[in-house]
């Protein structure tokens, strides 16, 4: 069974996908700074001299064990020389039957 599989076969579980889809947005961040770092060409060592930040913390953000500010993120962005961008979108409505 690949992973995409499993992932499918865990989600017909609602509690399971209530819990996934909650952590969607945590998930979008990191993987939004883990791309942002890489396209750069920076590493975890070069953010944190630029940024005042401890590469520990990064790691730790990174990992999704740490729980950054917006100030931090946006630190981070500024290190990165990217702007940081947070919005709110609607929820996707569920379709009358």
């Amino acid at each position: 069974m690949t992973l995409s599989e499993a992932l499918d076969e865990q989600m017909k579980d609602e509690a399971f996908k209530k819990e996934y889809d909650a952590l969607a947005p945590e998930y979008a961040i990191i993987s939004s700074l883990i791309d942002a770092r890489k396209s750069r060409n920076v590493t975890q060592k070069q953010l944190a001299e630029t940024t005042g930040i401890a590469q520990s913390d990064i790691s730790k953000i990174e990992s999704g064990s740490g729980n950054p500010t917006i100030k931090i993120l946006k630190r981070l962005a500024d290190g990165l020389g990217m702007s940081l961008k947070v919005e709110f979108v609607p929820k996707k409505q569920l379709a009358m039957v």
